[in-house]
């Protein structure tokens, strides 16, 4: 597992040091789920997650080094079973995981239906109840910055995650934000278009979306609150950077001159050192 470090400049009187990971998609399941998702373990092991269990307990490890933060921005799971929620439990409480939801953390059997507000309700409950922190929307203040989660998984914002956000930056203190998906930026986008169909990144530009596949088209498209969510991001002096995953590759980029939005890949680890 790759380990990197970044430094963010954000004027701290003292300097503090945490960890990044993102997208585990740990892929256990036994008898206590029925058959076909103990196939969807083994499928998924066998493509594209064959070496998950071995980065997981480089995470563990990493977590255990004295950060003053665990940061996690989603899919810690793959998909939802009794295993893998035992795990994400055991992972919360032993790292004290700081944790915005990915889309996985919600996925039943994956891809087997449109992922939308009705279906993460499915498993909204049980998902919750497994980590420490509310994985739709929270905020926690370390060594004077305020990090605050947003599930963005389904690439969208929502009003209450907007109206949380102004009320965090109203407390005055620096703010690193969590989500998942990446926010659309040139640079960024042209990196994921050169290697695949579409970007995979919230509110990108309906122009920009123009090859997408209908369907992704359909998946991706920002609604006004998500635009104006990200406007907000871009524009808020409190905001000082961005964490996320999701397309499982490391990325430094920027959204706007001195806002960085900083993602990691699935078999990589971000040590960032906020002074």
């Amino acid at each position: 597992m790759k380990k990197t470090t970044t430094k963010i400049v954000i004027g701290l009187e003292k300097p503090i040091k945490v960890i990044h990971f993102s997208d585990t998609h740990l892929t256990r399941a036994d008898g206590r789920d029925d058959d076909r998702k103990i196939e969807l373990a083994k499928k998924r092991r066998s493509g594209p997650f064959p070496d998950n269990e071995l980065i997981f307990k480089e995470t563990l490890e990493m977590a255990a080094q004295g950060y003053d933060a665990v940061l996690h921005t989603g899919d810690l799971i793959d998909f939802v079973s009794y295993a893998n929620l035992e795990a994400a439990r055991e992972f919360a409480e032993t790292t004290d995981c700081f944790f915005a939801a990915g889309n996985h953390e919600f996925s039943l059997y994956v891809g087997e239906a449109k992922e939308d507000a009705a279906y993460r309700a499915q498993s909204l409950d049980r998902v919750q109840a497994a980590f420490g922190n509310d994985i739709r929307f929270d905020s926690r203040i370390i060594g004077g910055v305020n990090f605050v989660a947003i599930d963005n998984s389904y690439y969208l914002f929502e009003e209450f995650q907007l109206e949380g956000l102004e009320r965090e930056a109203a407390k005055g203190f620096p703010i690193v934000i969590l989500v998942h998906n990446p926010i659309y930026e040139e640079t960024l986008y042209e990196h994921r278009m050169s290697q695949g169909e579409c970007a995979y990144l919230v509110a990108v530009p309906e122009e920009k979306m123009q090859s997408y596949p209908a369907y992704r088209r359909d998946q991706q498209r920002a609604d006004a609150i998500t635009l104006e969510t990200v406007e907000y991001i871009k524009t808020e002096p409190m905001i000082k950077a961005i964490l996320a995953g999701h397309i499982h590759c490391d990325f430094d980029g920027e959204l706007r001159d001195g806002l960085p939005q900083l993602i990691v890949g699935k078999k990589s680890a971000r040590e960032i050192i906020i002074e």
